[in-house]
């Protein structure tokens, strides 16, 4: 036998519509009683009884029109109110009109269709309020164990709908004593019943005067400046504090409760967010095959889900890392299930796999992520960098070639501008590489851009692994700084710069402003709920072999221009070709015999502007490599 409150929750459609109809006929009748102050005339009682069908069909029709059965009274909203009102003037409209093709309106008084139409609206608007009210009313006051008060940071549309999901929810153990709000106007107002207590500059002294447990966040709208700005009030109150998703990560506006996540140092970037022509970077990836070395790499794998996202007619992904490439896999077929996927376990050293790749799937457009990029690791090991690095990308660039790319595009590095470390150098060489192929049938192109937030082998990883242990948090120098982004800001601008090239460019993104190491640290450890230097310690290693104190995006020699998206700019070297013809050989003949003394001069002379590390220094010899500029002519 079936449960009541499941009978009713079947056929809640019909008996919704049951009910708006009775307040219709009661609105009617009530209608016709006050238009002649409690006493019908007998001549007018036969036409209450004649109209009634005809009102309760075009009622009928008006509520269907706007779906007033399909409503959830118990959290009525004011785009059901509007709903109500529409529906009503429709039903009236309709009401009026059969009146009139029925019988006239000939003595009939018709001050009755607006009093009908205020009736019923207010009836039905008032029972739904009243059932709300009721409903609220009788779960505030139950008996409700709360365990940490909170304050709510923004009292709008999201501040007051996460205010209602709260309350909706009692075994949050969670009560919101108020909100807090820069908006000086609110300061003092009640919204939805909840006091707004102060300014974002109070919370230090409303989270002590409330003993407040948790701060919630809840502007998705919200700067990095002003986050940041709420941060450190709440870590001088060493209180929790969580923030809703940004605008872009929320689903159709909606606050969830378990949306709410503690802030990240992403959210503080001071940068402003990225305008991207959507529709070019489309046309450049939709309907083409695009094939991605180093897919499962950081840079890889969100160039991958971004690539995907446009729809591509066949996506090939290029990776000897068999694990990364198995999950990367798993994880695009599950999100892009109408994309051709094609994994490659295969190597950019190997020319003939690579070749043999190419020539099976003919890509219009490849992204060249795949290279070695942790600085030490390269610095220690300077033939294979070299191999990987410079080798590999002449490899790509010339099976691109051979098999019809339409545009090559190298992820490169601001470490190759005037280079001291050995990974810089091999990327400075790789972009010499890309450039002077530049005038050929496939547009050759480059986009050089700074550290990313999160990647693999970056500060973050090994910052949080360090707070986690207790400290000592490393720093190499405390004026050191770095220009960040995340991944995924990243690869939308490399997307964006690709869509841009003619040829031969080297596009260099805005990075915003440098950070300081040191601040970034500190940073970590107050988001990780900890107080620099008293509960983890920041300790100083010095610079290690082939890092610079600070980074740039060009060197003085380079020519700039502007392009059509505000975010990124175009380089030219200037001066005479490099003419990676006569010097790529005699590179790839050093690393094969393993001279690193000689592959190290060669770099050196190639790039006047690099400067081997101490760590490298004993293998250079004071002897002057030939001039490739002279040997060319």
């Amino acid at each position: 036998m079936s449960h009541p409150k499941s009978l009713l929750l079947r056929h809640r459609a019909s008996i919704t519509t049951l009910f708006n109809l009775t307040l219709a006929a009661v609105g009617w009748v009530i209608a016709f009683a006050l238009r002649f102050d409690l006493s019908v005339p007998d001549r007018y009682v036969p036409v209450v009884v004649a109209l009634l069908p005809v009102l309760l069909g075009c009622k009928l029709a008006g509520f269907a029109a706007l779906r007033l059965s399909r409503g959830w009274w118990r959290y009525v909203s004011m785009r059901d109110l509007e709903d109500i009102v529409r529906g009503n003037v429709l039903a009236s409209t309709l009401f009026l009109a059969a009146v009139v093709f029925v019988r006239g309106l000939a003595g009939f008084p018709r001050s009755i269709f607006l009093l009908d139409l205020l009736l019923c609206t207010v009836l039905m608007a008032g029972v739904r309020i009243g059932i709300r009210l009721v409903l609220e009313q009788r779960r505030r006051a139950g008996a409700r164990e709360v365990a940490t008060p909170a304050l709510v940071v923004g009292a709008g549309s999201a501040g007051i709908r996460l205010l209602e999901e709260i309350e909706s929810r009692r075994r949050l153990r969670l009560a919101v004593i108020g909100f807090v709000d820069d908006d000086l106007a609110k300061v003092g107002l009640r919204v939805c019943g909840t006091p707004v207590l102060g300014g974002i500059d109070d919370l230090p002294a409303l989270v002590a005067q409330h003993e407040v447990g948790e701060v919630l966040i809840a502007i998705p709208s919200a700067s990095p400046a002003l986050l940041r700005r709420i941060v450190q009030h709440c870590t001088a109150a060493r209180v929790r504090h969580r923030v809703l998703p940004t605008l872009s990560e929320l689903v159709e506006g909606s606050v969830i409760y378990t949306q709410m996540r503690e802030v990240k140092v992403d959210d503080l970037l001071a940068r402003d967010p990225i305008r991207l022509d959507v529709a070019r970077v489309h046309s450049l990836v939709t309907g083409k095959t695009v094939l991605v070395t180093g897919a499962a790499g950081s840079i890889g794998s969100e160039l991958c889900r971004q690539v995907a996202a446009h729809e591509p007619a066949r996506l090939v992904l290029f990776d000897r890392h068999e694990n990364g490439m198995f999950v990367l896999e798993m994880e695009l077929q599950a999100r892009f299930p109408g994309v051709p996927l094609v994994p490659v376990l295969g190597s950019v050293l190997l020319e003939t796999e690579l070749r043999s790749a190419f020539a099976t799937y003919r890509p219009d457009l490849v992204f060249h992520a795949a290279a070695y990029k942790h600085l030490s690791m390269a610095e220690r090991n300077v033939l294979e960098t070299i191999r990987n690095n410079v080798i590999g990308t002449r490899n790509v660039a010339q099976a691109a070639i051979e098999h019809g790319a339409s545009e090559f595009v190298l992820v490169s590095t601001d470490k190759a501008v005037l280079p001291t470390s050995l990974m810089g150098a091999t990327k400075r060489a790789a972009e010499m590489v890309v450039q002077e192929l530049g005038d050929r049938d496939c547009r050759f192109l480059a986009v050089r851009f700074g550290n990313v937030l999160g990647s693999s082998g970056s500060v973050v990883p090994l910052f949080k692994e360090q707070i986690a242990r207790g400290g000592p948090v490393t720093v190499t120098d405390p004026e050191a700084t770095r220009y960040f982004m995340t991944i995924p800001e990243a690869v939308q601008l490399i997307l964006q710069a690709a869509s841009l090239g003619r040829g031969g460019e080297i596009f260099i993104l805005d990075m915003g402003q440098p950070v300081r190491i040191l601040d970034l640290a500190r940073q970590m450890i107050r988001l990780s709920g900890f107080e620099p230097d008293e509960d983890i310690p920041i300790s100083f290693i010095g610079l290690r072999p082939g890092e610079k104190l600070h980074e740039e995006l060009m060197t003085a020699e380079e020519e700039v221009a502007a392009t059509q998206h505000d975010r990124i700019k175009a380089v030219r070297a200037s001066g005479l070709p490099t003419w990676p013809d006569i010097w790529l050989p005699r590179l790839q003949a050093c690393v094969e015999r393993g001279d690193v003394r000689a592959a190290l001069k060669l770099l050196q002379t190639i790039i006047p502007a690099y400067r081997p590390s101490t760590l490298l220094a004993p293998a250079m010899s004071d002897a002057v490599a030939a001039d490739i500029g002279g040997e060319a002519a």
